[in-house]
């Protein structure tokens, strides 16, 4: 059942291995020395799913591919679950949750609630006007919102953010998160919620966000984090209309 699309997420673990994956190309150190030049390499990966995803719109051959797999899917008639409105969130849940058993990340608490609150605004500032620009309908007929897949850029954004945080001391347990990305993304297409070139595009977005936001990280440090400042964090989990969420408010005081 909807053989495919399993096959092109799968691929997506596999490009995110160290030996070719965008945190691989440069560690923390290295990152704040990051230039304009040294950054278009970690762009490979997500501007080649991204260009997938824009490809499955345009060019027929590979827009009959999501509606082959939808044909598919309907056939074996799946029943729909709402588990992906929450697998997309438990990498994330994880990276802050887990100092509490001992295992420590590779940034601070403050780090990594401005990485993740970044990674969040910037794929939102993608993807909601993309949406809107696109005008693609949903294989349910229910909107034309349908391209890119939020539900899936916010799993392979936290997906990523978990791998970066992880993967130097407990490797094994920084490429789980991508389990819970790949099933968001699956389920958003046996779900008829998207189309097969959304769940991809959404992947390549999602990682994109979070490796601009590690990007970006030195950068908003010096900026927010100058002398004579006192800086408070909060961070707070939230439930609404079957979505669940972490809101984060940073607050400087001069």
């Amino acid at each position: 059942m909807a053989i495919r699309m399993v096959f092109i997420l799968l691929a997506v673990i596999a490009m995110v291995r160290p030996e070719t994956s965008l945190a691989q190309i440069a560690n923390d150190s290295s990152m704040l020395k990051t230039t304009s030049n040294n950054f278009k390499p970690q762009l490979l990966i997500p501007g080649v799913l991204i260009g997938y995803g824009a490809a499955s719109l345009t060019i027929r051959k590979i827009r009959d591919i999501n509606s082959t797999t939808r044909n598919e899917i309907a056939e074996h008639n799946p029943g729909h679950i709402k588990l992906d409105n929450y697998t997309q969130y438990v990498p994330a849940v994880l990276v802050f949750g887990l100092d509490a058993l001992g295992l420590k990340a590779k940034h601070s608490l403050k780090d990594r609630a401005i990485v993740f609150a970044t990674s969040q605004l910037l794929s939102t500032a993608m993807v909601t006007p993309l949406k809107h620009l696109t005008h693609e309908e949903r294989p349910d007929g229910s909107s034309n919102l349908s391209f890119p897949s939020g539900h899936t850029t916010t799993a392979f954004s936290t997906a990523q953010f978990m791998f970066r945080e992880y993967k130097d001391e407990h490797f094994w347990l920084s490429i789980s998160g991508y389990g819970f990305a790949v099933f968001t993304g699956v389920y958003r297409t046996l779900n008829n919620r998207h189309w097969v070139g959304d769940v991809v595009a959404g992947a390549g977005f999602g990682i994109l966000s979070t490796e601009l936001s590690y990007w970006l990280l030195p950068k908003i440090k010096r900026t927010f984090g100058k002398k004579g400042n006192d800086a408070a964090l909060s961070i707070a989990p939230w439930y609404r209309h079957g979505a669940l969420g972490v809101g984060l408010v940073y607050s400087i005081t001069r």
